[in-house]
């Protein structure tokens, strides 16, 4: 009996040959591979063919830096060569750009303390509006009691 080069019956699976199971539309904008410690985000470079160097530069100046290409080959395909940015990773007018995870908390807890400080004075001057003869603003309450039964 001749032995044949066939893989067995066990390790041969259907997944394997298996179509995918749902479609989805492609990704517009490809998620490079996360590195540690950085955060990613697509930065407007332009409209319209029309550049806006005024996002471009806060964006910059807030410490976003432009991803090199040569960094992240698994989306070197979709960016381009030409323009300001000879080896960074651009699709339709926005550039690919990362920032220390720092950075971002830094700056979420900046905003946050500027949202809480609006409501703040919102909530000042509403209260200021009040009057305890006719409250605007009544803290509710509600209270359990049990009864001794008849």
């Amino acid at each position: 009996m001749e032995k044949s080069n066939r893989l067995s019956r066990e390790l041969e699976t259907r997944e394997i040959a298996e179509r995918p199971k749902k479609w989805m539309p492609p990704q517009l904008l490809p998620d490079p591979i996360p590195e540690p410690g950085y955060a990613y985000r697509w930065i407007r470079i332009s409209t319209l063919n029309k550049a806006d160097a005024t996002n471009l530069s806060a964006k910059l100046r807030e410490g976003w830096e432009p991803v090199k290409a040569s960094d992240h080959p698994e989306i070197r395909l979709f960016g381009t060569t030409n323009g300001q940015f000879q080896d960074s990773v651009e699709v339709g007018g926005l550039l690919l750009c990362k920032t220390p995870v720092e950075f971002t908390e830094q700056r979420d807890a900046y905003y946050r303390q500027q949202a809480e400080a609006q409501m703040q004075s919102v909530d000042n001057t509403f209260m200021r509006e009040n009057d305890p003869r006719m409250p605007m603003f009544k803290e509710r309450s509600s209270k359990i009691t049990f009864g001794k039964g008849i």
